[in-house]
């Protein structure tokens, strides 16, 4: 009977175990893939990392409608692992909305703090990005090159949504659930979402790494303190929206400012 119960254990964990695997390698463990790809093209074509570019929403088309459709789509495929994660997790008889906080059922609870936590990372991650610059640890980093066009403040308060969503639900919920099931210990449930949260910012350069890794444990003290993903949401949304939004609408002679002016 100890031999059954030891070996219906040992399968649940190595099912566990691929279904990470896969679910990551479909999202955010893919783009971790390519950031550190993209890292290591720019570190090895003989040119300073500092100057380089990332750009985190660029046109897809010249064709202002055809742009459109295509960041509609992305945003809409960027979202189908969370359905995924969300169907395995239920399949589970583990409930999203209630039993990892994502809903809205506390509306301004999770406001407040998601505002507080914006805030309070928003603000020494700007400083953390420039000492990056300055040190030639990190790219340049333009939030969006989308033409003026009516429609990119909508998309561009989408596609922040969309990363917050993504991010939290696979990296927080997700990930720290399917991590506990597998019996890892607490400090190593932390550290493997918030690497796997800074890994797939590389592409950034290392100052990005270091500054989203720091965010991952942040994020994850306080989903293990308060089991609420919705918070988290909330304040990578606000982080978002402010970084894409606000350099979309900064006047040009301030863009230029800073281009050469990091």
């Amino acid at each position: 009977m100890v031999a059954v119960t030891l070996e219906r254990q040992q399968s649940t964990r190595s099912a566990y175990t691929a279904e990470i695997i896969i679910v990551l390698l479909l999202s955010l463990g893919q783009s971790a893939i390519f950031s550190v790809v993209s890292l290591t093209a720019k570190l090895t074509d003989g040119q300073p990392l500092a100057s380089h570019t990332a750009t985190l929403n660029a046109p897809l088309s010249a064709r202002p409608y055809l742009d459109l459709t295509y960041q509609l789509l992305n945003i809409f495929f960027d979202l189908v692992p969370v359905a995924l994660a969300w169907y395995l997790l239920r399949r589970d008889d583990i409930r999203p909305g209630r039993d990892l906080g994502i809903d809205f059922r506390r509306p301004a609870h999770d406001a407040g703090w998601g505002a507080a936590l914006a805030a309070g990372i928003g603000i020494p991650g700007l400083l953390l990005v420039y000492a990056a610059i300055q040190l030639g640890a990190s790219a340049q980093i333009v939030p969006s090159a989308l033409q003026p066009y009516w429609w990119a403040v909508p998309v561009l308060i989408l596609s922040a949504v969309q990363n917050a969503v993504l991010e939290e639900v696979l990296v927080i919920g997700y990930l720290m659930t399917r991590l506990r099931q597998l019996e890892l210990s607490v400090p190593r449930i932390i550290i493997c979402s918030a690497v796997l949260r800074g890994s797939y910012h590389l592409y950034q350069g290392f100052g990005g790494f270091v500054g989203n890794v720091v965010m991952g444990v942040v994020f994850a003290l306080f989903y293990l303190r308060t089991k609420r993903v919705m918070p988290l949401i909330v304040a990578h949304s606000l982080l978002d929206i402010t970084a894409f939004v606000g350099y979309e609408l900064l006047p040009d002679s301030w863009l230029d400012w800073l281009k050469y002016h990091p």
